[in-house]
């Protein structure tokens, strides 16, 4: 079992988690409206730090900060206050090889390559989570945890697994997000943003609106290793695809119903204080998770979103909307959706429009996101006791691709490709080998090498060039690398850098999120499963080796995609895939 032991939100609201579910329950909102901020065309709402803030959480870096590394970014300071406030709760040594550090992010430092025009590898999410781990004396290859919304939350579920898998003992959980001009652009160009406060779930629901925050919790397998007895423990977690869309969810709700039924399968629904949903108050998502509810048959649990308090904060949103739950239960309340009125989704779902009193002691978080990405979890702090689940893969490679400095090879044998000025390595790959799916040519450079590469892999499995689904509601897709979507951030911030002639892209901004990569392959093989993507400092087979084993720790997952894959600046190309069985 893996308690959470230590727990801290960092929000415009305030520094601690008191502070902020304190102003959440008196129904203070830290949503305002920016005109003209970074120059965009139109007013912002959203939820940010003051300068004052950022400039005292520099400070406190700047004090415990040791040697002659480089000064954090602000998004780093936020992390790491926020995490050494949690950590003076718990009784862990972070210096120990036993404890694990997952940042949960979306885009980290992405800003800086608008505001300071910072081209260099220092901003990328894994060279952060390297400054951050040696900063507190980490011994561990962090991890950062880059699933688009559901970050949170993903990150959450993999601790808890490390845990159980017996790779670590204790493991710190980030999550945090500092917006600018960079991903503010993005979502404006999808056209998914309010003027105003937004209202989730309402029947005048108009958009969402974006935040800034930064949430920590300590996971531990020993409950006295915390200095407070809160006793709160996750029971089970689950991500699943909708192999739908990768920017649109699911009309039936496919992966968030998914999600929804493997957490709550031995739970029963009476004794659920709260379903705290995603909430963005756009018109798709907010639909879509009434009808997952509705679906799994959780329609009578009250259902929150804080997103009238905070906005959107992305990386940040799982984890802190995950604690505030928590802790509003400990008071035994219920916090009301900020701004709802009249129910806007089909279903008939319980909106908990006000704060309301609770004495159940289980909550379920549920987030989705772009990538087809859904995730649930249920936490406890009743005697709930999680299934006893033992991994049924062996962890054989039944089939491995690499693609690299132009050389293919499947299962060790060369492929011949036919590359030239013309024809570029990964479209001669599509044009010999496969040949049958247009999108190909829509895709990102990340997004390509890793569908050729998947491609190939299953075409091996399968012994014909057209590979069947295999097993697609329980393949899972998890992948890594260290340059994120480093070449298509660069591309996307020269549409944005000439405020004369901006034009954000939205295709584009979508490939700003790795994990779309992991999404093109569930899309294209209607898997079901888990898809993942997770990004660290440098290529580590055996900290890989252990997050895969323990996603295997998932009842469904019975094969995995997984590898390796870079694109970076300048064309470099490296994928290194196997199945998993």
């Amino acid at each position: 079992m893996t308690y959470i032991i230590a727990d801290n939100i960092l929000s415009p609201l305030g520094e601690t988690t008191e502070q902020n579910l304190s102003a959440v329950a008196a129904g203070v909102s830290a949503l305002k409206t920016y005109p003209k901020l970074w120059d965009m065309p139109e007013p912002l709402c959203a939820s940010l730090f003051t300068p004052q803030q950022h400039e005292h959480m520099a400070q406190e870096c700047r004090h415990h900060r040791t040697g002659g590394a480089a000064a954090p970014t602000a998004f780093e300071s936020m992390a790491l206050c926020s995490i050494r406030r949690a950590l003076a709760q718990a009784t862990v040594n972070a210096s120990s090889p036993r404890v694990a550090l997952i940042l949960s992010t979306t885009k980290g430092n992405a800003g800086r390559l608008c505001e300071q025009h910072d081209e260099t590898q220092t901003w990328l999410p894994g060279h952060s989570a390297a400054k951050i781990a040696a900063i507190l004396g980490m011994a561990s290859t962090p991890i950062v945890a880059c699933n688009a919304c559901i970050s949170g939350v993903s990150a959450l579920i993999l601790g808890a697994r490390l845990i159980e898998s017996g790779a670590y003992d204790h493991a710190i959980v980030c999550g945090a997000e500092c917006l600018g001009l960079f991903i503010a652009s993005g979502f404006y160009s999808l056209k998914a943003m309010s003027a105003t406060p937004c209202r989730p779930f309402d029947m005048e629901r108009t958009g969402m609106n974006l935040g800034e925050a930064a949430a920590t919790v300590v996971l531990s397998k020993d409950p006295q290793t915390g200095l407070s007895d809160g006793g709160w423990h996750i029971v089970q977690g689950a991500v699943r695809n909708d192999a739908c869309h990768i920017s649109a969810p699911s009309k039936n709700g496919e992966g968030a119903y998914r999600t929804l039924t493997a957490v709550a399968e031995d739970v029963c629904a009476d004794d659920i204080a709260v379903i705290n949903a995603h909430g963005t108050a756009t018109l798709f998502n907010d639909q879509m998770e009434s009808v997952a509810i509705t679906r799994a048959g959780l329609s009578a649990i009250p259902v929150n979103s804080y997103k009238g308090y905070f906005g959107h904060t992305l990386g940040a949103a799982g984890i802190m909307e995950t604690i505030l739950t928590m802790r509003a239960i400990d008071h035994h309340l219920i916090i009301g959706t900020k701004n709802f009125e009249e129910r806007g989704v089909s279903g008939n779902i319980r909106i908990a429009a006000d704060n309301q009193p609770t004495d159940k002691q289980q909550l379920i978080k549920m987030i989705s996101g772009f990538g087809g990405n859904n995730a649930s979890l249920l936490v406890s702090k009743a005697k709930a006791v999680r299934p006893s689940h033992h991994s049924t893969l062996s962890g054989k490679v039944t089939h491995h691709v690499i693609i690299t400095h132009g050389q293919v090879s499947v299962d060790g044998q060369p492929l011949s490709i036919a590359a030239d000025a013309d024809t570029p390595l990964l479209t001669a790959i599509y044009k010999r080998y496969i040949g049958d799916y247009p999108k190909f040519y829509k895709m990102d450079t990340l997004s390509q090498l890793g569908f050729v590469a998947s491609e190939l892999l299953l075409q091996a499995e399968s012994g014909d060039d057209r590979p069947s689904p295999k097993d697609t509601d329980h393949r899972a897709v998890i992948l890594f690398n260290r340059s994120s979507s480093w070449a298509t951030d660069l591309k996307y911030a020269k549409t944005i850098g000439d405020r004369d002639n901006f034009f954000p892209s939205p295709s584009l901004f979508v490939y700003t999120l790795p994990n779309i990569v992991a999404g093109e392959i569930a899309i294209r093989h209607h898997y079901y499963g888990e898809t993942s993507f997770f990004i660290l400092p440098e290529r580590d087979d055996e900290q890989m080796r252990r997050i895969v084993m323990a996603s295997a720790l998932d009842p469904s997952t019975t094969s995995i995609v997984t590898g390796w894959l870079d694109a970076e600046p300048g064309g470099s190309l490296t994928a290194d895939f196997k199945i998993i069985e």
